[in-house]
């Protein structure tokens, strides 16, 4: 009981935090997600919750952050790639490859952490705050580094709500090649849904259905993960007891529920709820993300990190507006 007492002060703390960051969403463009986040950084530095509320944060940032990736599987949805073709299929999965590897590049090249800036190649890549909280636990990142990255992402996708339509009129483009360059370049659905629709119905729909494409490109990439840091972490050093990097719980889960739309097991409503409470969890969770980060942690790293976001994203709009400009 006395167990349940201390874990609940902390839940409880980020689900308040989750509800005042959702309601404020409807005002900021930033989206809930990244509110929550900055809600959790201005509580933990400025009133700093004690050791009351630890047990609970510390069970928000980590278990419901894993039960909100696992139901996050039901949003993905195979059949969509049926409907991209091979053309489409193949500018993703380069975009993604280009945009994750030049993390890796760009982190050798500024002398920062691996780890920290391949989560805002990953997050830029596929689908932002999901992709960067389905890998987290992969990568081995710390907190401030996840909370850091999701603010960086979501606030570089706000940017691209408004200048994708912008170069889009610039160079002239095509409904369908505007779709094309939104859907394969903005991090977060609902931003991608924002600035496609701006345009017009035709090119939201597009950038929609490209969007999905991107989303699915999640399970191959944290497989990779998978398999990669196992052998590098296999030969790591002589001598240590070598630990097998297994497949989480909650990845099983991921793609248990990502058969539910593919294969149709249970009716779009039932899906729709279950996608939502996934949301609603990721908010709760993030918020017990927020409330680790210190305001020095933003300090040292938060310069280094929004330049090479930005670099990231930019290189993603100049291959996604080639791309269209060449072939479509």
């Amino acid at each position: 009981m006395k167990n349940f007492k201390q874990t609940a002060y902390g839940v409880i703390l980020c689900a308040l935090m989750g509800v005042v960051a959702f309601f404020l969403s409807a005002y900021f463009p930033i989206g809930a997600v990244s509110i929550a986040i900055i809600l959790g950084i201005i509580v933990g530095n400025l009133i700093k919750p004690g050791e009351t509320f630890k047990k609970g944060i510390t069970y928000s940032e980590n278990h419901i952050l894993a039960f909100a990736i696992a139901l996050m599987g039901v949003n993905l949805n195979y059949l969509v790639l049926q409907e991209l073709g091979y053309k489409l299929i193949l500018i993703i999965i380069v975009a993604m490859a280009l945009t994750i590897s030049s993390s890796l590049v760009l982190a050798k090249l500024f002398k920062l952490d691996k780890k920290f800036v391949l989560l805002l190649g990953i997050g830029n890549g596929i689908c932002g705050a999901s992709a960067i909280a389905a890998t987290k636990q992969i990568i081995g990142a710390k907190e401030e580094e996840i909370g850091l990255s999701v603010s960086i992402i979501n606030f570089l996708g706000t940017i691209g709500i408004f200048l994708l339509p912008l170069i889009s009129v610039v160079f002239k483009f095509t409904e369908i090649s505007s779709g094309i360059l939104i859907g394969n370049t903005l991090q977060a659905v609902g931003q991608v849904v924002a600035a496609g629709f701006s345009i017009s119905k035709s090119a939201g729909e597009i950038a929609t259905i490209v969007k999905m494409g991107r989303i699915l490109m999640l399970l191959p990439v944290i497989f990779i993960l998978l398999f990669t840091l196992s052998k590098k972490r296999a030969g790591k050093v002589y001598g240590e007891k070598q630990k097998k990097h297994t497949v989480p719980l909650f990845i099983i889960g991921f793609i248990l529920f990502s058969l539910i739309p593919t294969f149709g097991l249970l009716p779009p409503e039932f899906i729709a709820g279950i996608s939502k409470i996934s949301h609603y969890a990721l908010i709760v969770a993030m918020a017990g993300v927020g409330l680790r980060i210190t305001f020095i942690s933003i300090i040292r790293d938060g310069k280094s990190a929004l330049l090479i976001g930005s670099l990231i994203f930019l290189l993603q709009i100049i291959f996604s507006s080639s791309v269209v400009y060449l072939f479509f």
